[in-house]
């Protein structure tokens, strides 16, 4: 079959256990930048840093301990041993390799630059806008993860693409934990997340270049594709809160990056990619996010089952429609177009023009909102309905688990 007339469907359907042609180029493609690495580690937290493309970079400090761990030990008992492991200042469960456990006390330390009153607001800017983010992790950044072929293609062809519903809880649960009053404190559980989810990572560096689906050559979640992950949740959400007129004090937006900056850290990208401000996310990520994103066949695949979220309980308000006018109206047209999500002929028109005094109303910008012709209450039934599908997500018994399988 010709290459050049092969199609994304083709494509997925092919049995010879080739990569989708799309996929293919893309991962190839983002292994070498087309200009030069140009950001500066003198605007990074640290405000230093050698200046090494981000692209060649990986996290050998875990891809070592956790091959060896995936290798030679019980892995199955390793998983057991790990779901114990829950809060913050939990001592490591007896038991674990013990090159494993040393890799683990020491990715568990906060930063020296950690700043606890910025800690403090984060949590205030959460606790205001808790209903907002919910949806905004799922359908900004869930959706726009699915046009990031790097990121799409690894979740697709590893353990993820097949358990989407068990991966889609646990991104979840990375969203609940940032956001709690005592997220890298006693008694939080953002830590503990964070290193088993670098854990997890390198067990996918491992794991998925054995996979006859992935091209020879090609590691996946280098340092780049994570500070692409990155944006995609911590600049895409300010970014879109910005768009909506979202009035957020100094101190809280400060608060909120900070939370990310550490997020960053414990999962294990260096100091020096991390944004020292919305300034410098804003820039990187108009290197790194922004030129890339495309769509590919196993991306459109799972934006499908994205869109499917509310299929079981669907409450008429958290429907396929919804959720897809509701991705159109944040990632806009071209995304929208590439994921074939249909404008909606109610929702959409309903987005565009009520959306915006909801939100100056629910924010105290309005104190009454404008005569149109949109009901108000189904906006706030709908962030109350996808709140409580959120949260029953994470009623689920969670364990973020060392796989030992691809798709």
């Amino acid at each position: 079959m010709d290459a050049h007339r092969l199609s994304r469907r083709d494509a997925l359907r092919t049995g010879s256990g080739l990569l989708g042609v799309v996929g293919a180029m893309a991962l190839t493609a983002r292994t070498a930048r087309a200009e030069p690495w140009k950001w500066s580690p003198a605007d990074s937290v640290v405000g230093s840093g050698d200046g090494a493309d981000p692209l060649t970079m990986y996290d050998p400090e875990a891809d070592s301990v956790v091959a060896d761990v995936i290798d030679h030990a019980d892995v199955p008992q390793v998983n057991k041993l790990l779901a114990t492991w829950i809060y913050n200042n939990q001592p490591l469960p007896a038991g674990l390799p013990k090159g494993l456990a040393d890799f683990m006390e020491y990715a568990r330390q906060l930063p020296s630059w950690t700043d606890q009153g910025k800690l403090a607001s984060s949590f205030e800017f959460n606790k205001k806008r808790g209903l907002y983010l919910g949806v905004l992790y799922a359908f900004a950044s869930g959706m726009m993860s699915t046009v990031i072929p790097h990121e799409a293609l690894a979740v697709y062809y590893s353990r993820g693409g097949s358990h989407l519903k068990d991966r889609i809880a646990k991104t979840a649960k990375f969203g609940y934990d940032i956001g709690t009053v005592n997220a890298y404190g006693d008694g939080g559980e953002m830590i503990v997340t964070c290193v088993k989810t670098r854990i997890i990572h390198a067990s996918v560096r491992h794991l998925l270049p054995q996979s006859p689906h992935w091209p020879d050559g090609v590691t996946p979640i280098s340092q780049d594709d994570m500070m692409v992950t990155w944006h995609s949740l911590a600049t895409t959400i300010m970014r879109t809160l910005t768009a909506w007129k979202v009035p957020i004090p100094v101190a809280e937006s400060d608060g909120y990056l900070h939370s990310w900056q550490l997020a960053a850290h414990l999962l294990g990208i260096r100091d020096e990619y991390i944004p020292a401000t919305w300034e410098q996310a804003d820039a990187q990520a108009a290197q790194q996010l922004d030129p890339i994103l495309a769509p590919t066949a196993e991306g459109n695949d799972l934006a499908n089952q994205l869109l499917n979220l509310g299929a079981d309980l669907d409450l008429t308000l958290l429907s396929r429609g919804i959720l897809g006018a509701f991705t159109r109206f944040i990632m806009g047209d071209r995304v929208a177009d590439w994921l074939h999500i249909p404008r909606e002929s109610v929702w959409s028109p309903l987005l565009e023009v009520a959306w915006g005094p909801f939100v100056a109303v629910r924010e105290g910008v309005l104190s009454v909102a404008p005569v149109v012709d949109a009901p108000y209450w189904m906006f706030d039934e709908f962030l109350r309905q996808f709140a409580m599908w959120y949260m029953a997500e994470l009623r689920m018994p969670l364990s973020i688990e060392i796989p030992l399988t691809n798709r």
